[in-house]
């Protein structure tokens, strides 16, 4: 995940709709900013997490969208992404947990890819290692994206204590581009460490 101070300022996204999902902007004003954070503290382990203040705060900066999914007045999940030129990078994304496996999740992928129709969607995810105690979740996660179009690009993203592996939807991954991709975005703090998976 993204450990770097991001310094960009300024966000796209409104209140609005895309397809058949509900979409609201995320703020501390936020109604329901409270059940987003119980879905994001329930959804990711400690290490994978950043403080969910700080996610408030880096969503007002430039090419960051903190966004909630609404199905009518239904709090189905979140995405937390940054989109830049032809690239989108999904760093969370989250469904409520009483709400899963009823299609809300590929429903919020086709949202995202509905917003962003041009551009590579990438993500990662954790490795499917035999040996990982959560192997079955793992598993699972990764055949949901496989399932919604995403394909393997064979390289993993190293982060501290862990790689992980890189996903890509709409596109052909391409290495420099994703390093260039989270340079700009950081104006250069943010150096990715990639190698192939083996």
């Amino acid at each position: 995940m993204c450990e770097a101070i991001i310094i960009f300022y300024g966000s796209s996204i409104a209140k609005g709709s895309y397809m058949d999902l509900r979409i609201e902007k995320i703020t501390g004003n936020t109604q329901d900013k409270q059940k987003i954070k119980d879905i994001y503290m329930s959804s990711f382990a400690v290490k994978d997490r950043m403080p969910f203040w700080m996610l408030l705060m880096v969503a007002k900066m430039k090419n960051t969208e903190f966004i909630s999914f609404y199905d009518r007045d239904i709090l189905c999940g979140f995405t937390f992404m940054l989109p830049i030129e032809n690239l989108t990078y999904i760093m969370y994304l989250a469904v409520d947990e009483t709400l899963r496996s009823k299609g809300y999740g590929s429903r919020i992928l086709n949202e995202i890819q509905s917003m962003y129709p041009d551009n590579k969607i990438m993500l990662t995810i954790e490795r499917c290692d035999e040996d990982a105690k959560n192997i079955e979740q793992r598993v699972k996660r990764k055949s949901f994206y496989l399932k919604n179009d995403y394909i393997e690009t064979g390289y993993l993203q190293k982060l501290p204590g862990q790689k992980q592996e890189i996903l890509i939807a709409n596109g052909k991954f391409d290495k420099d581009e994703f390093s260039c991709f989270f340079k700009k975005y950081s104006r250069g703090l943010m150096k990715p460490k990639l190698c192939k998976k083996t």
